[in-house]
């Protein structure tokens, strides 16, 4: 069975930061982009990151360039996403998705995607 399992997010001040993970199972980094949405109460669905071990390539939403850092851990079947100075407009939940043989380049444009997560809130209080 394809799955992703987030978890760390939280509750935390302005200016703090959180480390989300996401474990995927099911499937290997090789064949599937991987990456984090996510959707603010009221807001559409941002593209937030994307690592894409078969396309050599990687993304980072402009909103979170400089304050966030996605990585992976492919021997965990992990990626990460290392949440600084953070801001009230990072409240959401945060979710963790794969899509197969695709560029990162394109992930901020895709809406259906083939696995995702359950979603991990997080909430930055000011």
């Amino acid at each position: 069975e394809v799955q992703l399992v987030e978890s760390g997010g939280g509750l935390v001040q302005v200016g703090g930061s959180l480390r989300l993970s996401c474990v995927a199972s099911g499937f290997t980094f090789d064949d599937y982009a991987i990456g984090w949405f996510r959707q603010a109460p009221g807001k559409e669905r941002e593209a937030v990151s994307c690592i894409s071990v078969g396309y050599g390539n990687s993304y980072l939403a402009d909103s979170v360039k400089g304050r966030f850092t996605m990585s992976s851990d492919n021997a965990k079947n992990t990626v990460y996403l290392q949440m600084s100075s953070l801001e009230p407009e990072d409240t959401a939940i945060y979710y963790c998705a794969a899509e197969g043989a695709v560029s990162c380049a394109n992930w901020r444009y895709l809406r259906i995607l083939e696995v995702w997560g359950q979603g991990t809130p997080v909430t930055v209080s000011s």
